[in-house]
């Protein structure tokens, strides 16, 4: 059997635990008041971290090298699944995002980020030897753009921010010039501005953006109004927990169900507000040391496609942490990207143990040859 790297595993079990434990205090009061089961997300949760951990063993114990061959088939089967959710998948608030399998809901668009970093990491390792040039990064442009189009067509658009990190991130592991890499953010950059200030995104998404660099300002604009209401419920929720917390199950903020979606996008205002600043500072530790853990098999892997692999899954990680909790604090625009283990969710939860198993898996083949 293969070594396997306990301090993630460890560390990875501890914040789902936490996460199943979170996602129960945030909905207990807003079910009990409509008359339903409390344990109803707690139930729903646990299935799915016990899922997920059941992925994670599975594709440890998987060598990593078989993916690189079926890199391209997983990548073009999500690119028809983020088609497919237009014509058949669930909408709501005017996003079509969903697959409804029995109780369940799959969001293709998670998925959608580990197939790119597996066709991403299979196309460098093909051209280790040569390196990367301008006609590669073209092709990786097209190759990332499809699934990032579609993504943003449904909108998503947290997904396609995180997708466009990943995709920068992997390919400076790859060894992209360094004039290259720069080239490509700042048109990153630009393109963004221009979606910005050309109109090419939703009102609401605009308002998400730019409401986080003025959360006291006043606007007549319904969806400014919402994005600078959540976001000072979000500090609220976190600023009276203090440095212990309030309790879990004891906060006025968590109980009255003041935060919108507070098991999902806003869950860690439920952390901050019943274990406090300590314990905050933990979980964020904790999924410190998970990012830690797969970039350190990054940089311990002996060939490009499990070196690339890493570097993505570390990027999309670690990205979505500081994404997460940043947006809560307001240090970070508001978007629905999911805290890694800790937010409700089924595809969320199955995907970041996906990544998980991944990089035990490089981790543990490190000495092969």
């Amino acid at each position: 059997m293969p070594p396997i790297d306990y301090i993630l595993v460890l560390a990875t079990l501890l914040v789902a635990a936490v996460g199943v434990v979170m996602v129960y205090t945030a909905t207990r009061g807003t079910l009990l008041a409509a008359g339903e089961d409390p344990k109803t997300f707690l139930k729903k949760q646990a299935l799915f971290v016990v899922l997920g951990v059941i992925t994670m063993v599975v594709l440890a114990l998987i060598d990593y090298r078989r993916f690189e061959p079926l890199a391209m088939v997983l990548y073009w089967l999500i690119v028809l699944a983020l088609v497919g959710v237009f014509a058949v998948g669930r909408s709501a608030q005017g996003a079509a995002r969903w697959y409804s399998v029995g109780p369940l809901q799959l969001q293709p668009s998670e998925f959608a980020v580990l197939a790119l970093i597996l066709a991403v990491a299979a196309y460098c390792a093909r051209r280790d030897e040569a390196g990367l040039a301008w006609r590669d990064v073209f092709r990786l442009l097209l190759l990332a753009g499809i699934p990032i189009a579609l993504v943003l067509f449904q909108p998503d658009l947290g997904t396609a921010m995180i997708m466009v990190i990943v995709l920068l991130i992997m390919l400076a592991v790859a060894g992209l010039p360094i004039r290259i890499l720069v080239m490509l953010v700042l048109g990153t950059v630009l393109v963004a501005l221009v979606a910005v200030e050309g109109g090419f995104l939703h009102h609401y998404q605009v308002a998400r953006l730019t409401s986080f660099l003025n959360p006291n300002g006043k606007s007549s604009n319904p969806y400014v109004q919402s994005a600078i209401y959540n976001l000072g419920q979000a500090k609220n929720a976190i600023g009276s927990g203090g440095l212990l917390g309030s309790g879990l199950g004891h906060g006025a903020q968590t109980n009255l169900g003041y935060v919108p979606e507070q098991q999902t996008d806003f869950i860690f205002t439920a952390v901050g507000e019943q274990l406090g600043f300590v314990g905050s500072v933990g979980l964020l530790a904790l999924l410190g040391v998970i990012a830690w853990r797969v970039l350190h098999a990054a940089v311990a892997s002996r060939d490009t496609f499990g070196r690339v692999v890493c570097g993505g899954l570390f990027a999309f990680i670690a990205f979505s942490v500081f994404q997460n909790a940043g947006m809560t604090m307001g240090l970070m625009p508001i978007t629905g990207i999911p805290l890694p283990l800790v937010s409700y969710g089924g595809t969320a939860v199955l995907v970041f143990f996906s990544a998980i198993g991944f990089a035990l898996s490089v981790g543990a083949r490190r000495r092969a040859r």
